[in-house]
């Protein structure tokens, strides 16, 4: 299975880190989040790996460089930002495979991705997206998902004041092929995943819960949380 990290963000909120380096760059317990991608993709067997680039791309290039023996990695730089779902319709044709997984590379993920992709093996008939979830303390922060009770999604509220529940999009997917044309289709050039692709596809996303330590490293105080979580899992191993 083929998969894309999306990796060309500004990183606003976590300056002044992210003014040297790139979001996907940052340390969690002085390991570079991509580096726990490329681990947790070569374990399940995922590739060839998509990168995109835009911020600090520079860095990028020189990480892969360095730690991605293992790894089918190619990169491809956005000299304009093309939005989560531009960025799947700019490159159609490495991505338009059965099944993809699509990923946002600023999230500290340690989920098995092989569980993952069994899960979306399983999933409901007539359903063509699985979204991870994780249960957050900030919903408001957050893109919510309501689910009936097969775990098809059926309501999506992106950063609302007054979330219906405490369940949060994960920004970690595997799309079949069929979401991948649909993108391609659209007529904007910069499309967002969260506002332009996935209210049309309520009732065909199956919720899948993360079973390990998922964060989004969109914050500093977030950034603390998964440090501190690692130097404790460290201290227990």
């Amino acid at each position: 299975m083929k998969s894309i990290l999306l990796a060309a963000g500004l990183g606003t909120r976590l300056r002044p880190i992210t003014d040297h380096i790139p979001k996907c760059l940052v340390p969690i317990n002085g390991k570079p989040l991509l580096g726990y991608w490329f681990d947790s993709l070569a374990k399940a067997g995922v590739g060839p790996i998509l990168i995109n680039l835009h911020h600090h791309s520079d860095k990028v290039i020189e990480f892969v460089k360095e730690y991605a023996n293992s790894c089918d990695v190619r990169l491809v730089y956005e000299p304009e930002l093309l939005g989560t779902g531009g960025t799947l319709k700019e490159n159609y044709k490495f991505l338009c495979s059965e099944s993809v997984l699509v990923a946002h590379a600023d999230n500290f993920c340690l989920v098995d991705l092989k569980e993952f992709y069994l899960a979306h093996q399983r999933r409901p008939i007539g359903t063509e997206i699985t979204m991870m979830t994780f249960v957050t303390d900030e919903p408001t922060s957050c893109g919510i998902v309501e689910t009936d009770v097969r775990g098809r999604v059926i309501g999506y509220y992106e950063k609302v004041k007054e979330p219906p529940c405490n369940v949060a999009n994960a920004a970690v997917y595997i799309f079949q092929r069929s979401v991948i044309e649909h993108i391609s289709a659209i007529p904007n050039r910069f499309i967002d995943l969260s506002t332009d692709v996935l209210p049309e596809y309520l009732g065909k996303i199956f919720a899948w819960e993360a079973d390990d330590i998922h964060i989004d490293i969109g914050t500093v105080k977030n950034l603390q949380k998964a440090n501190a979580m690692m130097a404790s899992r460290k201290e227990q191993s």
